[in-house]
């Protein structure tokens, strides 16, 4: 979804959030992301070397533009005056357009917070779906977007797992790309998360806060998390309490991930 608060604003509050929730990671996944070197400042001799590389995105976060036509999502990511932008915008007729280089950071996440990452814009490719959020995603962009995948997940080597969306990683303030996405037929292909058979009895002791967290959620607000988890595991949108059959699935979901990362 598009209309973040700009990159300044959003690096001086994630800075913030990151102090404080932190120690709350006990059982979340850490990724190492290399970092480009910069220039050296003015009164040091300059003596490059060869051996480095650019950085390399470590997760897909999907987005859908809230917009009614392509041209207008395009306008917005466009315009130097909104500070937003994404690295790939994808029309409901299935063209892909690129916006800004894989290996650049692009502004389209925001605050955010996933699996103790506060600065998603910095280790991420943005993906906005032509789509205003109230209505299915069409065949010919879903094909575009599986093909994309592809492509990025091969390049990057990006864990099935990273692959989330914008309502995942800022819950509470973003819900895209909406309960009408087809996570389970992105997961059968392998960009995502998904468990089909959830064993019918959850382990002892097993608390579903800690479930969200280590799937990656910020559970400083565990209602808001489960909101999340909802709409992307069971496209439902509920503030209900947790049922049986939620807390299961949310089990199994966590020991996929385990065996994916292990």
């Amino acid at each position: 979804m598009i209309g973040t608060p700009t990159p300044k604003q959003a690096v001086h509050r994630n800075s913030t959030a990151f102090g404080t929730l932190m120690s709350m990671v006990a059982i979340a996944i850490l990724i190492t992301v290399g970092c480009a070197p910069v220039q050296p400042r003015h009164e040091y001799a300059w003596h490059p070397s060869p051996n480095f590389d650019q950085r390399r995105p470590n997760f897909i976060v999907i987005h859908h533009t809230q917009n009614d036509t392509v041209e207008q999502a395009l306008n917005v990511l466009t315009d130097s005056a909104r500070e937003v932008s994404s690295h790939y915008l994808i029309a409901r007729d299935g063209r892909v357009l690129q916006l800004v280089d894989d290996l650049n950071r692009a502004w389209h996440a925001g605050i955010t917070w996933w699996g103790g990452h506060t600065d998603l814009n910095s280790i991420s490719i943005g993906i906005e779906l032509d789509n205003n959020g109230n209505e299915p995603f069409p065949e010919p962009l879903l094909r575009s977007l599986e093909n994309l995948l592809g492509q990025l997940v091969d390049r990057f080597r990006i864990p099935p797992a990273n692959v989330v969306g914008h309502g995942d990683i800022a819950p509470g303030r973003k819900v895209d790309p909406s309960r009408f996405f087809p996570w389970q037929r992105l997961a059968a292909k392998g960009y995502g998360l998904w468990c089909t058979r959830p064993d019918p009895v959850v382990p002892p002791r097993f608390d579903p806060t800690l479930g969200l967290m280590a799937l990656g959620y910020d559970v400083s607000r565990p209602e808001i998390a489960r909101q999340a988890y909802r709409r992307h595991f069971l496209a439902l949108e509920s503030d209900a309490e947790w049922n049986d059959d939620e807390v299961r699935l949310l089990a199994c979901l966590v020991r996929k991930r385990a065996q994916r990362d292990a």
